[in-house]
């Protein structure tokens, strides 16, 4: 099999378990509402711009309580955004913590009732707006994926199209024309398992070439 004789160097991406979408959720305790906004975030800057997202569409909420959890939970920050001390953010980021995720970020925006919740009905209101919100968004596995080009005949792409299913490889495209061009994508820790499958099916004529490294969904939690 023909390959790539220097390959250009390839981005480390770490496996990572954060939220699988984007999502808003809302609830009443007491007349009050509290909408829970979560998204998946890579760093302090999305964070950031998530939470100011939020202030700008929830303008004339009471308050906007924020939490982040990144690297691994190594970075967290929270607000409470004027309500009592501890009774907001540190409930949100608890959520957080729980949720066995990282890189994400959640919003709590309430509009008050006129009915004050104490000290207790805020940690449960808060909290459980956050957990809402997580719930809804889902918990996924990312996982470093190699994209691969590989160049094979038409009689090897119909063996090649139905072995690749069988070591997890996903095809993103094909382009036929004096051969076919498939380009796929395999967990990292799986690269050496399809060259093998494509010199073996290809008996060593397909052609084989790295493209990059990317994250992709592995499963959904």
């Amino acid at each position: 099999m023909k390959k790539k004789e220097k390959e250009s160097p390839r981005e480390e991406i770490r496996r990572r378990v954060t939220l699988a979408s984007t999502a808003s959720v809302e609830m009443e305790e007491r007349k009050s509402v509290f909408i829970g906004h979560a998204a998946p975030v890579k760093d302090e800057e999305e964070a950031r711009a998530f939470l100011e997202e939020k202030r700008r569409e929830y303008h004339d909420a009471t308050h906007n309580v924020y939490a982040y959890l990144l690297n691994g939970g190594a970075t967290a920050r929270y607000s409470d955004d004027g309500e009592p001390q501890g009774t907001a953010g540190i409930p949100v980021l608890n959520v957080l913590k729980m949720s066995g995720a990282t890189d994400l970020c959640v919003v709590v925006t309430r509009y008050f009732g006129g009915i004050l919740l104490g000290a207790g009905g805020l940690v449960r209101a808060y909290g459980a707006a956050a957990k809402m919100a997580v719930d809804a968004a889902g918990i996924a596995v990312y996982e470093p994926y190699a994209v691969w080009r590989l160049d094979v005949s038409y009689s090897d792409y119909q063996k090649l199209t139905a072995a690749l299913p069988k070591l997890g490889v996903s095809e993103d495209r094909c382009e036929f024309g004096e051969g076919v061009t498939v380009i796929c994508a395999v967990e990292r820790s799986r690269e050496n398992e399809l060259l093998a499958a494509v010199n073996e099916i290809t008996c060593g004529r397909g052609k084989a070439v790295p493209e990059r490294v990317e994250e992709r969904a592995s499963k959904r939690v």
